[in-house]
């Protein structure tokens, strides 16, 4: 990767002499206004949740913290494949995007003005690995004793012969996880029942497996072979949902997510979904999901959207001029339909002092606000020796960012 041009404004250069000088009149005082209180929570709205027979009391809290969140049925009920994604999943950017990009489709079929959300409560982990194993050859199945209605593994059958370089790239694992969200919707009489149901089916792009030395290798899957084939594992997930008690008739949502290589320091993607309406068994036509992610400073980044590449160097660049102690600053930016929605910057400065964090927020604060358009969500966390020191957040048309210094 080729170094980045250093971009600097004569204004921004007199701004950043002015920093300095104001950063030793800057008082602890600062924390009040830097810092945000804690809301206070209401009680929530207390109603009867109908699962089969058996009906249970919860509680929907009063409070939202965005109109973007559902509000979470409580007690809070983990779903019984809980863990499943993180152990499934490549990375932990993949985990965090496979499960708030399910859910930011999900709100298209599914608006959190009227629907709750609920961890997955009908794949359970027994489920989900039969689903997740490959498919086994009649020699397989008669050698490991199972029965052929067991054989219901999603992923391709590995031949019985040849080593294990062609086996894996004539069949590698494409399904590597399977994530269920439940959304609830009021029923009347003070009860909740299940309204809809989305289904994210995580696909490689990269299959690893190991030689019979135990040498790692690796096969790349093409684009074109992530969609066939996940279209292919969706149509009988469909089917196999269909027959769960309690998801016979429910709107099923099924959203396609390319995860990301092991080595990526971004996550993968959704590429496609699908709107299944109650009652149906199959799947009538896909969406194309127009996402993703771009790492910034980089040349794919510059190449492009290098207006976007422009204003982050620009902030770049007066970061560094403020602060001589400068280690680094990395950006992800979510590109949703060819435009920037959102930003999330990471900082890592070697701070002596409570006065330079404040101060060092205050002016990063202010750059924020300056040098990325007011459509973009910008999320930036600073940080020094691995523990967190304050949290800037600006919403998408928020006139005042929230700004937060860990005490």
């Amino acid at each position: 990767m080729r170094r980045n041009p250093i971009i600097r404004s004569v204004g921004a250069h007199r701004q950043t002499k002015r920093a300095r000088k104001q950063l030793a009149a800057l008082g602890l005082a600062a924390v009040c206004l830097l810092s945000s209180c804690a809301p206070k929570f209401n009680e929530g709205e207390e109603v009867v949740q109908n699962k089969g027979n058996k009906e249970q009391e919860a509680v929907i809290p009063k409070y939202n913290i965005s109109d973007s969140y559902y509000r979470v049925v409580l007690p809070f009920k983990p779903s019984g494949a809980r863990g499943h994604v993180v152990n499934d999943v490549n990375t932990r950017l993949d985990v965090d995007e496979f499960e708030t990009g399910l859910m930011r489709l999900a709100s298209e079929r599914f608006s959190p003005d009227d629907y709750l959300f609920q961890e997955g409560q009908y794949l359970d982990s027994e489920t989900i690995d039969k689903w997740l194993a490959r498919k086994k050859t009649d020699r397989q199945l008669k050698a490991e004793k199972m029965k052929p209605e067991d054989n219901i593994g999603l992923n391709p059958a590995i031949n019985d012969t040849g080593t294990n370089e062609q086996k894996n790239t004539q069949s590698p694992i494409y399904l590597a996880s399977i994530l269920e969200h439940d959304y609830l919707v009021k029923a009347g009489n003070d009860k909740v029942k299940l309204g809809g149901v989305a289904i994210g089916l995580a696909l490689n792009s990269v299959h690893y497996y190991s030689t019979e030395q135990g040498y790692p290798r690796e096969v790349k899957i093409k684009d074109d072979v992530i969609e066939r084939e996940g279209k292919r594992i969706a149509a009988e997930v469909l089917k196999r949902l269909r027959k769960i008690k309690g998801l016979g008739s429910v709107p099923i949502t099924i959203a396609l997510y390319k995860q990301a290589p092991r080595s990526s320091v971004t996550p993968g993607h959704f590429f496609a979904v699908t709107y299944v309406d109650e009652g149906s068994s199959t799947i009538d036509d896909w969406e194309a999901v127009h996402e993703e992610y771009y790492l910034f400073p980089s040349d794919e980044a510059e190449e492009n959207h290098r207006d976007d590449w422009l204003k982050f160097n620009n902030f770049k660049s007066d970061v560094e001029d403020f602060f001589p102690n400068y280690t680094g600053i990395v950006g992800r930016g979510l590109y949703v339909n060819d435009q920037l929605q959102k930003l999330t910057i990471n900082i890592t400065m070697p701070f002596y002092g409570k006065a330079e964090v404040i101060g060092f927020t205050q002016y990063v604060t202010g750059l924020v606000m300056e040098k990325f358009p007011d459509y973009i969500t910008v999320n930036v966390y600073i940080s020094s020796a691995g523990q967190p020191e304050s949290l800037i957040v600006r919403q998408a048309k928020a006139d005042k960012p929230f700004v937060h210094i860990y005490q």
